[in-house]
């Protein structure tokens, strides 16, 4: 079940392991989550399976329509996530 004001996105998500500032103004790290702002807004509160809660803070230069990128501490943390299919949840901040 979803929480009241919530939605359900299904989304291509990659991993990423690029230090530096986001698009909002914070730091990268764990739980930051590159986004198509026109599809999931900055702020935003989002649950990925496999990955845990995030926020959508970041906009990334390939990340075009229903997709995001995860961020992780390591490359290799980055790759082993890959590329896959999931549906997260969307609660707009």
């Amino acid at each position: 079940p979803r929480p009241n004001g919530a939605t359900l996105l299904t989304v291509v998500a990659s991993g990423y392991a690029i230090a530096g500032l986001t698009a909002s103004g914070l730091p990268a790290g764990v739980g930051t989550v590159a986004v198509d702002p026109a599809v999931i807004p900055l702020g935003a509160a989002l649950t990925i399976p496999g990955y845990g809660g995030g926020v959508a803070a970041d906009t990334g230069g390939a990340v075009r329509g229903a997709a995001i990128d995860l961020w992780f501490e390591t490359e290799a943390e980055a790759r082993a996530w890959g590329r896959r299919v999931v549906t997260i949840v969307v609660r707009r901040g």
